[in-house]
C-alpha cells in the first residue's frame, strides 16, 4: 500500500472557495459556512484503505463537532472514470454505509483539490472563523494495520483549540494516505507521486 503525505499548505492561507454538488445533487459552497466557528475540509474518497480505516472515527468526529456548530465537508476529487469505486453514485452509498452527517461533495474538475494543494486521502484542513488555515495534517497517528486506536486526537485538538480561541497545538503532522487519483495530465506542480 503506497502512502502519500500532505503538502502542508501554509498556515494563514485563506480558505479557497468551492461550489460543488453533494450526493443529493445540491450545490454546496464554502460561503454556506460563513457563520461557523470553524470549517473542517476533508479530502477523501470511498475506496482508499486509509480513509476506510478512519471512517467510523471520522463519522463520530463530525457528529460530535457539528453539535458544537463546526462545519464539516468531505470532498472527493478522484478521477472516477479510472477509479469507478469513487463515482458519485457510490458516494451516495458511502454516506449511508458510513453514517456521514456532513456534505460529501464531488470535485469532477479537480480544481478544488488543486486550490487546497490536496495530495492524499484523507487530507484534513481546519479554518477558523476568519477563514484562515490554522491546521493541516493528520486525523491521528493510527494507520491501517497499526496497533494504534483511531481517536482523531490531532484533529480534535486542533478544532478544540479554535473553539476555545487558543493557538492550535504544534507540531502538526502531515496526513498520510492514498494519493489523489489525478486525471491524466492534470497532476498539479506541487504533487509528486
Amino acid at each position: 500500500m503506497a502512502a502519500t503525505a500532505s503538502t502542508m499548505l501554509e498556515l494563514g492561507t485563506d480558505a479557497p472557495e468551492f461550489a460543488l454538488p453533494d450526493t443529493a445533487g445540491a450545490m454546496v459552497r464554502r460561503g454556506d459556512f460563513e457563520d461557523a466557528p470553524a470549517l473542517v475540509v476533508v479530502f477523501m474518497c470511498n475506496h482508499c484503505p486509509f480513509v476506510i480505516h478512519i471512517r467510523e472515527g471520522l463519522a463520530k468526529f463530525a457528529r460530535d463537532y457539528q453539535a458544537k456548530g463546526v462545519a464539516v465537508v468531505g470532498i472527493n476529487s478522484n478521477d472516477a472514470a479510472k477509479y469507478p469505486d469513487d463515482s458519485p453514485d457510490l458516494m451516495i452509498k458511502e454516506v449511508q454505509n458510513a453514517g456521514y452527517t456532513f456534505p460529501y461533495l464531488y470535485d469532477a474538475t479537480q480544481n478544488v483539490a488543486r486550490a487546497y494543494h490536496a495530495a492524499c486521502t484523507p487530507d484534513f484542513y481546519v479554518f477558523d472563523d476568519n477563514h484562515k488555515l490554522v491546521y493541516r495534517g493528520q486525523f491521528d497517528d493510527s494507520r491501517p494495520n497499526s496497533d494504534i486506536w483511531v481517536t482523531g486526537e490531532d484533529l480534535r485538538a486542533a478544532v478544540d483549540a479554535v473553539l476555545a480561541s487558543r493557538s492550535v497545538p504544534e507540531p502538526q503532522k502531515p496526513s498520510i494516505g492514498c494519493n489523489i487519483k489525478w486525471k491524466p495530465g492534470n497532476e498539479p506542480e506541487y504533487f509528486s507521486a
